[in-house]
């Protein structure tokens, strides 16, 4: 092993009464690359019995080097300690130890780990019978990414309680402290270290405010008046799914929210339409605001007042471009830009299957699985909304398109999306039948149950595009579609 003399440490702050006690060595050894001989710091490990079994080496230059059966020794300083006590501080390397013993004049315990931040759960792991001895237990890692991802996985090795976090105000670790003779700021740092608690864990007493203030509607509502009544209105972290048969009004009534919010709510939305190009959604958008069918062949139209409603919706409408293909991970990091760039809050994919098919050709079900479970996390990330259309399976008996009535289970693909969304809303009615008013029904209401089974009527103008809020008999609402199933024995 090297020799060396134990001398203070003026550049650190380190004194030689600190220096002596950990037995931290200066000498000349030969540096790892140059071969020649140069001064380096010796921090000698011991064991149990204080017998020297390993060292690291650690030139000007942050050269290192292990000495000795470094594989299997403790904590370093550990063996200067009592076994147990009131209270215990684990800092990262050798040269913060020696700092922190100092600032409390050598009298509380304090180790370091051997290896670094790294391999943190590691070596306390190793340590644990040792430091579970201690009433209390401060992690004072340093206080960066790689520190703070260490204490986040340490800290749960300890029984509730236990273990504590310290972050030193200003500082990265304690050295840095000490030289700056902010000395204070460490003590403070371990003193007021806060209990560790698991990510999702709350005491109610910190969400008693919340909770005792008045649930009043949201400000932020549906097209149709009788809907937001029904639902209280949108709220943001939620997932809001649209489902209905093919040719139903689906994609209808999905544009009139998106023009509702973007132009009546001057709220800027995100438009992920994956089967219809750009420039296609942004004309039926303005469409339906204009109460003007600019997409379909033949209607009469001022382009002015087209191109007027398009820029005048610029800063508020942004699209997602999928020429060159699509992928999952592109459209979730395109939502996470758009509502930090733009400040966008309410995003509109169409459709679920789509964008299932290019995650997972082979497993639409696990696909769909993943899918729902990260962009409602995400929903929750940003404090946003999502709205989505979801395609129908072929049910039994009449179709969708003929009156059949939707159901949760026709959700083609999983479960989870049912699972995951707050409200699920069905577009039902009888194709055949023109001039008959669509139902929308409430398929799923997670906020209060309520409105589960409720529907409105929706009446398509041919004119305008707009769907308008209509009355529905008895045959359209409530019993529309439905065949009593209950066994009558």
């Amino acid at each position: 092993m090297a020799t060396g003399e134990v001398r203070a440490l003026a550049s650190r702050g380190l004194t030689d009464e600190t220096c002596k006690k950990w037995g931290y060595l200066v000498g000349q050894v030969p540096h790892p690359k140059t071969k020649e001989m140069e001064t380096c710091q010796i921090a000698v490990y011991r064991d149990e019995a204080g017998r020297p079994v390993a060292q690291k080496l650690r030139w000007k230059d942050k050269s290192f080097q292990t000495v000795g059966d470094f594989k299997h020794v403790g904590l370093y300083g550990q063996w200067l300690w009592r076994d147990g006590g009131r209270k215990i501080v684990i800092v990262e390397g050798e040269i913060d130890a020696l700092s922190v013993s100092q600032l409390q004049g050598h009298k509380w315990p304090v180790v370091s780990l051997p290896n670094g931040a790294p391999a943190a759960k590691k070596s306390l792991g190793a340590a644990l019978q040792w430091l579970q001895k201690f009433d209390e237990v401060v992690l004072l890692f340093d206080d960066d990414e790689v520190g703070r991802k260490a204490a986040e996985e340490c800290a749960p090795l300890f029984k509730p309680g236990q273990c504590k976090v310290g972050r030193i105000d200003g500082y990265k670790d304690a050295n840095e402290a000490l030289v700056a003779k902010e000395g204070s700021r460490v003590i403070d740092a371990i003193w007021g270290a806060k209990e560790f608690r698991p990510d999702g864990i709350v005491d109610i007493g910190s969400v008693a405010d919340k909770a005792a203030e008045t649930v009043s509607v949201s400000e932020l509502q549906w097209p149709w008046p009788t809907l937001t009544k029904m639902t209280y209105g949108r709220r943001r972290g939620e997932v809001y799914g649209l489902a209905g048969g093919t040719g139903m009004g689906k994609t209808t009534v999905f544009k009139q929210i998106e023009a509702h919010i973007c132009d009546t709510e001057k709220l800027p939305i995100a438009l992920f339409h994956l089967e219809e190009p750009p420039h296609h959604s942004a004309k039926t958008l303005a469409g339906v605001i204009d109460g003007v069918r600019y997409h379909v062949p033949g209607t009469t139209y001022d382009p002015a007042k087209l191109k007027v409603t398009l820029t005048g919706l610029a800063g508020r409408v942004y699209l997602f471009d999928h020429f060159g293909g699509i992928t999952y991970e592109a459209i979730i990091e395109k939502m996470r830009y758009m509502h930090h760039a733009f400040g966008v809050r309410d995003f509109f994919l169409d459709h679920l299957t789509a964008l299932a098919a290019v995650m997972d050709a082979q497993d639409e079900r696990k696909a769909i699985d993943k899918m729902m479970a990260e962009l409602a996390a995400l929903m929750l990330e940003l404090d946003s909304t999502l709205y989505y259309i979801s395609h129908l399976t072929t049910p039994e008996g009449k179709s969708h398109e003929e009156g059949g009535r939707v159901l949760e289970k026709h959700l083609r693909g999983s479960r989870a999306i049912v699972f995951w969304s707050h409200f699920i809303f069905a577009v039902e009615g009888d194709k055949q039948s023109p001039g008959s008013p669509r139902v929308l029904r409430v398929l799923k209401d997670r906020f209060t149950g309520d409105s589960n089974g409720l529907c409105i009527g929706l009446m398509y103008d041919q004119e305008t595009g707009r769907m308008t809020e209509c009355a529905l008999d008895d045959n359209s609402g409530s019993s529309h579609g439905f065949r009593d199933e209950s066994i009558p024995f």
